[in-house]
């Protein structure tokens, strides 16, 4: 008796600690056009192709209006405290994963905060967005992260508020025309 339940026992501990430590990274999460602003600039988040997200270790989803303003907030905090990344995908505003997204930069992209940089879910997808365009370089979430993240301020698409901070980005002197 003792050794049936000492196994039984046995078994809910070991189905206890497998499902216990298979934990799922977090998902994308909706973005609400009313409540959400860009964790960095403040600017309403829109639900369109440039809105991006993470989600840190503990829990916490941040919401940003262009992926540069992501990677200026993981710069700014600990990156290694953040789980997961997501972008959208250009045409079809699907969340990827950030680290399996291919991306295209250009300094004349617009995006709401000029960095010109777009995702697509596949390098098939960029790099017929690139021979449409005529311009664009290829880049992947490797690349990206050496990019020297300059803003083309000329080419801030606002989404018609006129009332952005500057001042939220520590490179609003860079890449200005």
């Amino acid at each position: 008796m003792k050794k049936s339940l000492f196994v039984m026992l046995s078994l809910m501990i070991t189905f206890l600690l497998i499902t216990g430590c298979g934990k799922e990274k977090a998902a994308a999460v909706a973005v609400n056009e009313a409540a959400d602003k860009c964790a960095i600039c403040n600017m309403q988040v829109k639900d369109d192709a440039f809105a991006v997200q993470l989600t840190t270790k503990d829990g916490k989803n941040y919401k940003f209006d262009d992926i540069g303003c992501m990677n200026e907030w993981a710069k700014k905090n600990a990156a290694d405290s953040v789980e997961v990344k997501y972008v959208r995908d250009y045409n079809t505003k699907e969340w990827i994963d950030y680290s399996t997204a291919q991306y295209v930069y250009d300094a004349s992209f617009k995006t709401p905060m000029a960095y010109g940089i777009y995702s697509f879910k596949d390098k098939q997808a960029a790099q017929m967005f690139v021979d449409e365009q005529k311009k664009g370089k290829l880049m992947t979430a490797t690349e990206l992260n050496n990019h020297t993240w300059d803003r083309a301020k000329g080419n801030m698409d606002m989404h018609g508020q006129q009332n952005h901070d500057q001042n939220a980005h520590s490179e609003t002197s860079k890449g200005s025309n």
